[in-house]
Order: structure tokens, then sequence, then C-alpha cells
């Protein structure tokens, strides 16, 4: 397994004072938003290679960067290395992550899932991995896995729409990002498992018993989907 080092996390008012610095003209408006830059962080923190930050900080920052100092440099930075580390430590730890959510709009009480998504999906393109070239036999898995954020962010509704496909009732779309959106943070969490699995793998199990369908119902009666549970990768291995 992985180790991180602890991290101090951010504080409301450092969060806040990052959200600040990733507006500041230092960035041309290049910067992604808090939201989108937790997205991209669980991304790189549960790819299946080290992704390193010279690779990172220009995606979520921008590419020339021109401080006003450096200490507004140093103070940038420090507040991105810490964020990254707490979020680290927090998937290391299988804690459940608290995500970074923005409305819709001001006058919304929706929030934006599809920019938290979007910004983990930017994450797996990081770094020298294909993300679904390294999952190997377990491409389908990941994919899986990686399903609902492009629900969130309406890839998916596009491409069916495009293909000039029917696409589900209203009533459904809302009940299907619902749900996608409450388990989000549990599919953050199943990926890194997943890479964890396969980069530091255990002694493969036996199966014994027919293969269960990964959309079944899990037999150890938990009431979760089998690739949610007891299949997990991390658990096959």
């Amino acid at each position: 397994m992985e180790l991180f080092h602890s991290a101090i996390p951010l504080a409301d008012a450092e969060l806040d004072r990052l959200e600040d610095l990733l507006s500041a003209e230092a960035f041309r408006g290049e910067a992604m938003r808090l939201d989108e830059l937790q997205g991209l962080l669980c991304a790189v923190v549960s790819a299946p290679e080290p992704v390193l930050p010279s690779v990172w900080l220009p995606a979520a920052l921008c590419a020339e960067p021109v401080y006003e100092s450096e200490a507004q440099m140093q103070e940038v930075f420090g507040l991105l290395m810490r964020f990254y580390d707490e979020i680290a430590g927090t998937l290391g730890r299988g804690a459940e992550l608290d995500l970074i959510l923005f409305p819709v709009d001001d006058d919304a009480d929706e929030f934006d899932y599809g920019a938290w998504a979007d910004g983990y999906l930017y994450g797996t393109h990081l770094g020298a991995a294909d993300w679904l070239a390294a999952a190997g036999e377990y491409a389908e898995d990941l994919s899986d896995l990686l399903e609902d954020f492009f629900l969130l962010n309406g890839a998916i509704k596009e491409d069916v729409l495009q293909h000039g496909e029917t696409w589900m009732s209203e009533a459904a779309e809302r009940q299907a990002l619902d749900t996608a959106a409450e388990d989000l943070p549990e599919r953050v969490a199943a990926i890194y498992d997943f890479w964890q699995a396969l980069r530091f793998p255990a002694e493969t199990l036996r199966r014994e018993s027919p293969k269960i369908g990964r959309n079944d119902p899990c037999p150890c009666g938990s009431g979760r989907k089998f690739k949610l549970c007891c299949g997990d990768p991390k658990k096959l291995h």
C-alpha cells in the first residue's frame, strides 16, 4: 500500500484563500475552480502511475502564470500541495471524501456535479499512462466505475442524442443523476482502490462458483451491486 505523509487539512479560511488566489490575475482566468481542482486531484492521486506536480500544476492553473511576487507563488504552491496531500491522505485511509461543490448558478439550489466530474475526467488524461490500457483485462470494470462521471457531465446523453437514439425520460434522467451524485464519493474511492489493487496486487482468489454479473446484487446481502461490493477489483486480487 502506498504511504502518504501526514497533511494538515486546509481550514475553511484557507480554502477561501485558495479560491481567491485561483481567480487572481496571475492565471488570466485559466485556473480551475476549487470544485474542478478537487476532482482533478482525486484522479491524479488515484492514477495507475504517479503524476508529478510538474504535470498537474500547469493543467490546474495555467501554462505560464505571471505571479505578482515570489510570496504569491509560494503561497499558491503551498496551499495546492497541502490540498493534494489532504486528498491523498483521505483516499489512502479509506475515509469519506467531502466534495467541494458550487451551485449550478447563483439562483439555483442544485449543485454542479458536472463541473466536478469534468475536473476528474480531465485528470484521468494527465500523466503517461492511458487508464483503459493500463487496466488491461479489467478495463470493462473501470469503464463501469467511470460511467457515472460521464452521466453527470452530460457526455453520455450528448452521445446518445448525436446517434439519434432515444434518451430516458426527464423523470428517469433526474433519478439517474441524483443516484450518480449520491454515489460519487463512493465511486471516487472505488477507483482509487481499483488502481491500488493493480499496482500492489495481492494473492489472486480462485473462483469456484459461476461468475456473478457486475450489476447483480452482491451475494453477501449488503444490498449493493456486486461490482461495488465483493466484486470490487481490490477484492478480486
